[in-house]
């Protein structure tokens, strides 16, 4: 198998949507689609709905190319908890993934792509995505196809959103994801967009993702592949 280059961004609103904007569009001169971590309600009183300027940038990148891959539901009422579907039963899961799944919908940015925030979820979300129809999870350690109930192994490197933001782990991401590209790895990075406001982070990544070029990475999105006999006979 091809060793692939995820990169994802989570945190888009209107407060950062400037800087995922500029930060997209170095990426689009390295040939780099993205994979836009979206959640409708964040912390404070922000509501995606009412954010007509980032609803219309998300069409936009996904009709480029982008994947818009939901990332949760209501990070205002879990800000308690270790992240907002890590410990969850099947039943609540369900009710969170269904109020999510509706105001995409209704935004026109519906997906069928799932990363919890933290990149954990528990054994009672593995078991209510599929039943909503979500067919990827892109969990911390791997990528699960859930359809087919199989995992690609990869974890996940990031800055930001539960992850370090120092400098020494800055560097020790890009060291990370060169050993990883050099090696026919899949390097995923991940990076908050309140991070990309500075220098540091924001270079670490492009840094990052330039060494898994050079080493071969194909630059990919997450998706879900249907079997090509079933999408043939469809």
């Amino acid at each position: 198998m091809t060793a692939e280059l995820i990169v994802s961004i989570s945190g888009i609103r209107d407060r950062t949507i400037a800087d995922v904007d500029a930060f997209c569009e170095e990426l689009d001169a390295r040939g780099v689609p993205v994979s836009l971590l979206v959640a409708p309600r964040l912390k404070g009183d922000y509501r995606l709905e009412r954010d007509a300027t980032t609803i219309l940038w998300l069409a936009e990148r996904r009709a480029a190319g982008d994947a818009v891959v939901l990332h949760g539901y209501d990070e205002a009422a879990t800000k308690k908890r270790r992240s907002e579907f890590a410990t969850l039963p099947a039943h609540e899961a369900n009710l969170r993934l269904m109020g999510a799944d509706r105001v995409m919908e209704h935004l026109g940015l519906r997906t069928r792509l799932f990363a919890a925030p933290g990149w954990w979820v528990s054994e009672g979300t593995s078991v209510a995505l599929p039943r909503n129809g979500f067919r990827l999870l892109a969990g911390l350690t791997g990528v699960t196809d859930l359809v087919r109930d199989a995992t690609t192994p990869a974890r996940v490197l990031g800055i930001g959103a539960g992850f370090l933001t120092e400098t020494w782990w800055c560097r020790t991401l890009v060291l990370s994801a060169e050993r990883t590209a050099r090696r026919g790895g899949t390097v995923r990075l991940a990076v908050s967009a309140r991070q990309l406001r500075h220098a540091g982070p924001r270079q670490a990544v492009l840094d990052a993702v330039e060494l898994a070029l050079m080493h071969g990475c194909v630059p990919e999105i997450y998706r879900w592949d249907a079997d090509p006999v079933l999408a043939e006979a469809a």
